[in-house]
């Protein structure tokens, strides 16, 4: 990791914002010639202002993954850090109220590989427990004290930790952990219960923060875990190839002042320690949201904060069916949306007001597009959409699909045409049926997963709130009526909106399908990719499998024909 001079970074910051303001310029544009022709309704103002509240983001997506794609196709290696050797890291585990079982069968991969490298004695395991019910604490002690027994006699020593309350949250665990354990180590790699990390992986973020006095936290990219069910196979997939342009796009502008994750990041425990406590923020007590907060803190002290744009080795669970990928997306918006109250801070730095603001931003394009969707329906529904230019209209829904899913698009056109990336994931012809796959899925999904949030954040400010509860890592089915008490809203959003399309007349129902019709078919669609039987089929012919699952578990190699005996021919 090479750091750039401040009017480097400067100038890298301004280009970066002119490629956003034009892209923004040429939605916007599109947007008047398809909105003026015939006058304005009121429909019309309605979906100018909402279409304007979403463009930011998609001009950032869009922005930085043409930049990453550009860099990436451009950019050759960069030769590995030498560090000291003499750094002691914590390789911390945050828990409460999970199934020892699976946390504990994702670390001894991680522990043998830093020993074979003869690294293991510069590493210690901590447990970090924030579990209060005394049953499941007395089963996780067990398990912890049973898994220690088995690495007995390792260099990796392993340590158990459990906290009465979970005041902080998250946020509270590590900070008492680095008050009253951390005295002689130098660093902490933050890890969630479900992280799993390699030996390489871990290294590397070692071996570059020793080499960078004043880097505070390195952040990997973390990807989707080997899946078994449809519904995280098929968003993971996406989510992947989206994220490799997406991140070396923006650690090319943010450089030293990037985002931070939570999780699988290694953190500078003195720096940390010094500079991201959360108890003199407007609402400490409460905040959901720490990692993006505890990134900017230490921006403003002058720390550095960096992404290192790479994939491998560096894995998190995804959630297993739509219910549970709802409610995830329902906390972290709950938690985003606290940032509203922090931007005013006069410490903050201008990356780290913007670093907040896009976090905010991430979430707010849901109601946006909520209320989009609405004004758009009743404005075909009352005449208003008439003169609207057809040909404008297409390019203007294609454009904005463009800018919306550029990372995706863009990542996906890397690992096709890049040989060793498309091995990777099987092969050009399964990355391209996994890219279909996961582009239809996406379609479908969209829609739905924007009105769950804008519902939720519009109704937010009157009082709907989430909590953190213990969080469901196993595949399941869904049943019929669990998905239909999810999704009403939905469904009859979907409906609605439909019936106002024909009301309409004319092409109003096909231009309307795309937004519609998934709404209406959110309740199959839930129970069919939590089906066993649609996940089974995907595993059988590593549809959207990723590459660790395909390194895990190769494809057999094609038998040779069984030999025949050939008669002679006769005379």
């Amino acid at each position: 990791m090479h750091a750039a001079t401040p009017s480097t970074v400067a100038c890298r910051r301004w280009a970066f914002g002119l490629l956003c303001l034009g892209i923004s310029g040429g939605l916007l544009a599109l947007l008047w010639r398809v909105l003026s022709p015939g006058g304005w309704t009121g429909w019309e103002i309605a979906i100018l202002l909402a279409y304007a509240g979403t463009i930011p983001w998609s001009a950032v997506s869009a922005g930085n993954a043409l930049l990453g794609l550009a860099l990436r196709l451009g950019r050759k290696a960069a030769p590995a850090a030498a560090g000291t050797g003499q750094a002691r890291t914590a390789l911390a585990i945050c828990i409460r109220h999970e199934d020892m079982a699976p946390v504990l069968a994702l670390l001894p991969a991680l522990l043998d590989g830093l020993e074979a490298a003869g690294q293991g004695h510069r590493f210690v395991l901590w447990f970090l427990s924030d579990t209060h019910d005394p049953m499941r604490a007395a089963g996780e002690e067990a398990a912890i004290a049973a898994f220690t027994a088995q690495r007995t006699g390792h260099p990796i020593a392993i340590r158990y930790r459990r906290r009465l309350n979970n005041e902080g949250f998250k946020a509270g665990n590590v900070m008492e952990f680095l008050d009253r354990h951390a005295g002689e180590l130098d660093f902490m790699l933050s890890l969630d219960a479900d992280s799993a990390m390699s030996a390489p992986a871990v290294l590397r973020l070692v071996a570059e923060m020793e080499a960078d006095p004043k880097l505070a936290i390195l952040q990997q990219l973390i990807a989707g875990s080997p899946a078994k069910a449809a519904f995280p196979r098929l968003f993971q997939f996406g989510m992947r190839a989206g994220m490799r342009t997406w991140a070396t796009g923006q650690d090319w502008w943010q450089a030293d002042e990037g985002p931070y994750w939570g999780h699988n990041a290694l953190i500078r425990i003195t720096a940390f320690r010094a500079h991201a406590r959360l108890d003199d923020l407007p609402g400490s007590d409460r905040l959901l949201s720490h990692d993006q907060v505890e990134a900017v803190r230490l921006h403003a002290a002058g720390w550095k904060v960096r992404c290192l744009p790479e994939d491998s080795g560096s894995l998190e669970a995804s959630p297993p069916a739509m219910p549970e990928f709802l409610a995830r997306d329902r906390r972290w918006g709950a938690g985003n949306m606290q940032y509203w109250r922090l931007l005013g801070l006069p410490w903050l730095r201008p990356m780290g007001r913007w670093q907040l603001a896009q976090a905010i931003l991430l979430f707010l394009t849901a109601p946006l597009w909520l209320v989009l969707l609405v004004s758009a329906v009743g404005n075909a529904a009352s005449g208003g959409g008439r003169e609207t230019p057809a040909g404008a209209l297409a390019l203007l829904l294609g454009a904005t699909w463009l800018a919306y899913y550029a990372p995706k698009l863009t990542g996906y056109f890397e690992a096709f045409i890049r040989p060793s990336l498309a091995s990777a994931f099987g092969g050009r012809r399964r990355l391209l049926q996994g890219a279909l796959a996961e582009i239809a899925f996406t379609t479908l999904f969209e829609p739905v997963s924007m009105a769950s949030k804008g519902v939720f954040l519009l109704t937010l400010p009157f009082g709907g709130s989430t909590g953190w509860g213990t969080q469901n890592r196993q595949a399941h089915s869904v049943a019929w009526a669990d998905a239909a008490r999810l999704l009403w809203p939905q469904t009859l959003l979907g409906a609605g909106g439909l019936a106002a399309l024909i009301t309409a007349g004319g092409t109003a129902p096909l231009w309307g399908a795309p937004f519609v019709l998934p709404l209406l078919a959110a309740i199959p669609f839930c129970v069919f990719t939590a089906s066993p039987g649609l996940s089974r089929w995907m595993q059988d012919r590593r549809l959207c499998a990723t590459p660790e699952e395909l390194l895990d578990n190769p494809p057999a190699p094609p038998q040779p024909a069984p030999a025949r005996d050939i008669a002679p021919e006769s005379p």
